[in-house]
């Protein structure tokens, strides 16, 4: 079976980790190439080959400052990835919920198994 592109859209362009990666250090602020691949210990070609794919399918915008591009997050690209995770936000939220009320479970039978093993402290003293 064939691979989707990588620039079809924000699914498949994120689907590579170092493009995760300069999304991540975009959210600091604009960027000029350089400094990404510095950062990311790559080459400035293989930065701008990933910067490219990432601002094709609407994750990066460019612009010139003097001499300089510079990249910078657009979240806007990133809503389809937001609405399509919001989806599993309630499975999470359900499961988290399960989670705490058997963690409330194993407290209480932990404090009656203690209860238990002390006693009645009636009528130690004597």
């Amino acid at each position: 079976m064939a691979r989707a592109a990588t620039t079809s859209d924000a699914f498949n362009a994120i689907a590579e980790p170092q493009r995760r990666e300069i999304l991540v250090l975009l959210r600091g602020g604009e960027r000029p190439v350089t400094h990404l691949a510095r950062d990311l210990g790559m080459t400035q070609p293989q930065a701008s080959k990933h910067l490219r794919v990432l601002r094709e399918v609407g994750l990066v915008r460019v612009r010139g400052a003097g001499k300089q591009r510079l990249y910078g997050l657009d979240a806007r690209g990133l809503r389809p990835l937001h609405e399509w995770l919001g989806g599993f936000e309630r499975f999470w939220s359900e499961s988290f919920d399960r989670l705490d009320e058997y963690v409330q479970e194993l407290q209480q039978a932990s404090q009656e198994q203690q209860a238990t093993q002390e006693g009645p402290h009636d009528g130690d003293d004597q």
